[in-house]
């Protein structure tokens, strides 16, 4: 997959506000602002980039406030880095495609992978599944 690069004008003139704010500069949305997040199936993309990142049937309901899922739609869909930000150690996670902070990645998710993809709603894009 092809790296997407953008000024950040760029990036401004695309993206919400909001939007902005996470996914380009590594904030944090509030939690439960993603209630109505669809629940069929479908796959969840980037914001950004439009690059799948999550299939609907890997989502569940972490009780956070966030979208969780328990892993990404590809192994290399997703990158992750270290977060020493608010004097804590934690994994961010960022698209593999354009660097889109995402969210966090933390140990505490159910099987089959025990691992809980926390992710701002606002850098996602839900595309159901054609019928």
């Amino acid at each position: 997959m092809d790296k997407i690069v953008k000024t950040d004008a760029e990036w401004r003139a695309q993206l919400s506000d909001l939007a902005y704010k996470v996914a380009r500069k590594h904030g944090t949305e509030r939690p439960f602002s993603h209630d109505d997040f669809p629940k069929g199936p479908g796959t969840f993309r980037c914001i950004c980039c439009d690059a799948p990142l999550f299939d609907a049937a890997s989502k569940f309901d972490s009780g956070t406030g966030w979208p969780s899922f328990f892993q990404p739609l590809d192994a290399q869909a997703v990158g992750e880095t270290t977060d020493r930000s608010f004097f804590m150690r934690r994994t961010e996670v960022h698209c593999a495609r354009c660097e889109a902070h995402l969210g966090h990645v933390f140990p505490d998710g159910p099987a089959p992978t025990g691992l809980r993809y926390c992710m701002n709603g606002v850098a996602l894009r839900f595309q159901p599944k054609p019928d």
